[in-house]
């Protein structure tokens, strides 16, 4: 059975069972299904498909990638007495795109947006002994107002866009709590005071009772602390440096217990509910104390600029598509990218799993987060886009890796953004909502062109050309030296900014470039550039990566991409996630900067 680790790492709890595996699958093409009553008890659906793992995947079991807008789930599950006396919630990674869920044949909840996680108290559906919980999901094909990413809405995957994903994509599991317990904990770090914000939201039944609060570095305890709880939301700072002094020194705590992808260092926390000397529910959980913000140009990461080394990371696998097989894929890539040279990857057009973004945190190793985009303007699609953000700063706000958020890329979605005060209006409400629910860390409303109000300018220019196209290389390195210049010219025949706005001094990334297609596993596929053998990529990547290092106002790229996504073969990995190249030569590479440049 696959994907059976704890789905939600910064939020754990004991009590807990896994629903992925074998569950009943049914194609609804006629929407017969309500007709029938596919949601009764005693009605099999045709099918067997293994969650969590969308249809048109091969580790589904079907591995049919033709278009089914309406798709029903079913399993049983079995309670024991002990979870007849909790709470009990049903809780799904992703569903794409809008679902039904029935617990033992009534209505429990309906979600919309496929790529955030949602859960339903279920309490009142379930007894002790065997359950039934049924879903419906559709997936419209062809409805350009739900953000779909890359998703292909051909049957084959073509161009930049890949085989779609239908349905549940994320693991599904149950969880018992008390009564009285904690909903969620919004933990934010003050670097400069060394201070640890906690917003708590707790259930009505929690209130009257006591909340304790432990938090530990490295095995040792620094803070113990009990409150009343008084209401079902309220805050608490901690000081982490108060009464460690002589223990540690101010300078030595700082600089000895920050966040980096050098030294990930992490706070392990706990939060406990006691009623009379009980603990009635616990969570544990941790945190990163880093700082992110921009300074002279420069992207600061614990108040010193800090040269982002990129990589696009789609998120797609051969087998699964958006669902990496095992926990074990998303460590193999993390330190596969490190030992490569990146510090950090951008997520494109996908909502990454949590797993992933645990071990960014564990590893050390940056995570621009980004979402899937819809295809063309739409007011509802504009509605459902931030919805779905809202979901995303919810569910993601506590993972120290995660420094910077992009909603729009190249203009997706908002295809007049150059001149229409109404998309620009659209985008600059997406980074100012996310800019006032996330303090912490930079957003950047179009990532690549038309840039409008931002905190990274974001620039894509895959026309860096052959070795011997001088003019069209000429035409990469131009102005890099110069910032004005950058932000006005054309890049991919794209202006920087949209009208009216214009450069203020933000960090200028080269976010999109490279895309070298090199066939080492002889498969057909595509790339901006190509070449034909090992020797051949690593001279394109060095004269590439020597032409940005060698700006003084670049600071920072991200270079596409990770690995290769089905027809794509641009990747450092194959689409199986193998190096083409040795990491060491790339990693020789991405060294390179610390002398040929001055930055630091």
């Amino acid at each position: 059975m696959y994907r059976q680790e704890y789905p939600r790492p910064q939020f754990v709890r004991d009590m807990w069972m896994n629903l992925n595996g074998s569950w009943q699958f049914a194609f609804d093409d006629e929407n017969e299904g309500y007709k029938k009553n596919w949601s009764q008890k005693g009605v099999n659906l045709d099918r067997v498909i293994e969650v969590p793992f969308a249809y048109q995947t091969e580790l589904s079991g079907i591995g049919d990638e033709s278009a089914h807008d309406v798709v029903w789930y079913k399993r049983e599950f079995i309670l024991d007495q002990s979870w007849t006396n909790k709470r009990v919630l049903v809780h799904f990674g992703a569903v794409d795109y809008r679902c039904e869920v029935y617990v033992n044949e009534r209505l429990a909840g309906m979600h919309e947006n496929g790529h955030v996680s949602f859960s339903f108290d279920i309490t009142r559906f379930v007894c002790e002994g065997v359950n039934e919980i049924c879903l419906r999901v559709e997936d419209p094909s062809y409805d350009e107002s739900i953000p779909r990413g890359k998703q292909s809405w051909h049957e084959k995957p073509f161009g930049i866009w890949y085989t779609r994903t239908t349905g549940i994509w994320q693991t599904v599991w149950l969880e018992a709590v008390d009564f009285a317990y904690v909903r969620d904990v919004k933990m934010t770090s003050n670097l400069d005071t060394m201070n640890e914000n906690f917003d708590f939201k707790v259930s009505n039944e929690a209130v009257g009772k006591n909340l304790e609060l432990m938090i530990w570095f490295k095995g040792q305890l620094l803070v113990k602390d009990t409150m009343c709880i008084f209401k079902t939301e309220f805050s608490r700072s901690i000081n982490l440096i108060k009464n460690t002094i002589y223990q540690h020194g101010v300078h030595g705590a700082k600089h000895g217990w920050m966040w980096s992808p050098e030294v990930p260092n992490l706070f392990d926390v706990q939060f406990r509910i006691v009623e009379d000397g009980h603990v009635v529910d616990c969570v544990t959980s941790y945190f990163g104390m880093r700082k992110i913000n921009t300074d002279c140009g420069m992207f600061m990461l614990n108040n010193k600029p800090y040269y982002q080394k990129l990589v696009l990371n789609q998120g797609y696998w051969r087998k699964g598509l958006l669902t990496a097989e095992s926990d074990a894929d998303f460590v193999k890539d993390i330190e596969l990218m490190k030992a490569m040279g990146f510090n950090g990857c951008r997520i494109h057009q996908k909502v990454e799993d949590p797993r992933f973004l645990y071990w960014a945190d564990k590893l050390g190793f940056l995570v621009w987060g980004e979402c899937a985009a819809f295809p063309s303007w739409h007011k509802d699609a504009a509605r459902r886009l931030m919805s779905e953000w809202h979901e995303i700063l919810e569910r993601d706000y506590n993972h120290p890796s995660i420094v910077c958020w992009t909603p729009i890329n190249e203009s997706w979605g908002v295809e007049d953004i150059l001149f229409s005060y109404q998309q620009q209006n659209y985008a600059q409400a997406l980074y100012y909502m996310i800019k006032s629910v996330d303090t912490t860390r930079l957003v950047i409303a179009n990532d690549g062109w038309e840039n409008i109000t931002t905190d990274i300018v974001g620039v894509h220019n895959y026309r860096h050309g052959q070795k011997d196209e001088t003019q069209k290389y000429a035409d990469f390195v131009k102005n890099l030296k110069d910032t004005e210049g950058l932000t006005t010219q054309l890049t991919a025949g794209r202006q920087v900014f949209a009208h009216g706005f214009k450069h203020e001094g933000q960090p200028i990334l080269l976010t999109e470039f490279g895309g070298i297609a090199y066939d080492s596993v002889h498969e057909q596929g595509w790339g901006y550039t190509s070449v034909k053998d090992e020797a051949s990529f690593l001279e394109d990547y060095r004269r590439i990566m020597e032409a940005i290092y060698a700006s003084e106002t670049l600071h920072g790229f991200c270079y596409t991409q990770l690995s290769d996504v089905q027809q794509e073969i641009n990747g450092l990995l194959n689409f199986d996630h193998e190096p083409k190249v040795p990491v060491e030569k790339i990693k020789e590479i991405n060294d390179l900067y610390h002398s040929l440049t001055i930055k630091q």
